[in-house]
């Protein structure tokens, strides 16, 4: 029978190292749900640009200045969530890096506390630039989106 080598750690410290990585796996599963969110906001501004680009060709005067000053704004929000997506990716990488150091660290008996902290600190950084990249787009996109009055307006007068 051969000896299992003293160099494998004991079951018991590999499942600790589950236990500490669990923590920034949820936090993976939330920012999966975030880059669903902004990738689908992507998709609808592309889409609608992509409308407007149509429309743009065959309209003139006050009809034509809408699309343009719509489409700029839509270009604005397209470089705002392709930060967001960016910084939330690199947030997830950083995190999949915080789960990989600490198994590396665990089986091979390192002290990487510090390269740990600074890994999940790093991580959080990018999520909070995500975050606040994906507030500064749905502030654009409400600002921008305001109802024409002469949408509004049926002749009538409603007294609130």
């Amino acid at each position: 029978m051969h000896a299992i080598p003293h160099a494998l750690p004991p079951v018991n410290t590999i499942a600790q190292a589950i236990q500490l990585s669990l923590s920034p796996i949820f936090m993976l599963a939330g920012i999966g749900a975030l880059l669903n969110v902004l990738a689908g906001r992507l998709s609808r501004v592309i889409d609608r640009a992509r409308d407007l680009e149509a429309r743009h060709t065959r309209s003139d005067g006050q009809e034509l200045g809408r699309y343009v000053r719509e489409l700029r704004l839509l270009d604005k929000r397209m470089t705002v969530i392709n930060r967001a997506l960016t910084l939330t990716v690199a947030s997830a990488v950083m995190t999949c890096t915080v789960v990989a150091i600490l198994f590396v660290a665990v089986l091979f008996k390192l002290h990487m506390g510090t390269v740990v902290a600074l890994s999940f600190i790093l991580a959080m950084v990018l999520l909070i630039a995500g975050l606040f990249s994906f507030l500064v787009e749905v502030h654009i996109s409400m600002t921008a989106f305001r109802v024409r009055p002469e949408l509004l307006e049926d002749g009538t007068r409603i007294m609130p």
